[in-house]
């Protein structure tokens, strides 16, 4: 039964990653994507219909870890506070830049969203690669397998890229 948890959360998890792996990445290129704010509102809006969609795999990773494994994500927490909490802070920077910067019609409104949405890309794909190196390859806390999954943040990149067409 155990097998199958692991087997299940290693889809549920790849799953978040392929879909959120687009919309971080292209977050992570957005100034190389968009001449000019034109451009950029639509490479945002090329990611829309899946932004949402993605946090679902997330969910689903998180509550059968938390079913199946007592105790795993309070190990987690616990030995990966300061990266979770980077994460967790990338995401809301992200995601208030998302979400925001078609509220004012004003360049310097958008350029301030741009860097949040830029920002926060690159600490949520930092982050998530350092949290993903350290269970792969190291445990539960900040360890060398934290630094082993930075490669992650450079798939997010190549992926945001080639989502955008640019690749």
């Amino acid at each position: 039964m155990e097998s199958l948890a692991v087997l299940l959360m290693a889809v549920f998890t790849v799953g978040y990653l392929v879909l959120a792996g687009a919309d971080i990445g292209v977050g992570m290129v957005l100034p190389w994507l968009g001449r000019d704010q034109r451009e950029r509102r639509l490479v945002i809006a090329s990611f829309a219909p899946f932004f949402l969609g993605n946090e679902v795999w997330l969910v689903s990773a998180v509550g059968l870890a938390a079913g199946a494994f007592p105790g795993l994500e309070h190990r987690l927490l616990e030995g990966l506070y300061p990266v979770f909490a980077a994460l967790v802070f990338g995401w809301v920077v992200r995601d208030m830049g998302l979400w925001l910067r078609g509220r004012v019609d004003g360049v310097r409104w958008r350029s301030v969203c741009d860097g949040a949405i830029v920002a926060g890309s690159w600490t949520l794909g930092l982050a998530w690669a350092s949290v993903l190196g350290s269970v792969l390859f190291g445990g539960e806390g900040l360890n060398a397998g934290s630094v082993l999954g930075l490669p992650l943040a450079l798939l997010f990149v190549l992926h945001g890229a080639a989502f955008a067409g640019c690749g």
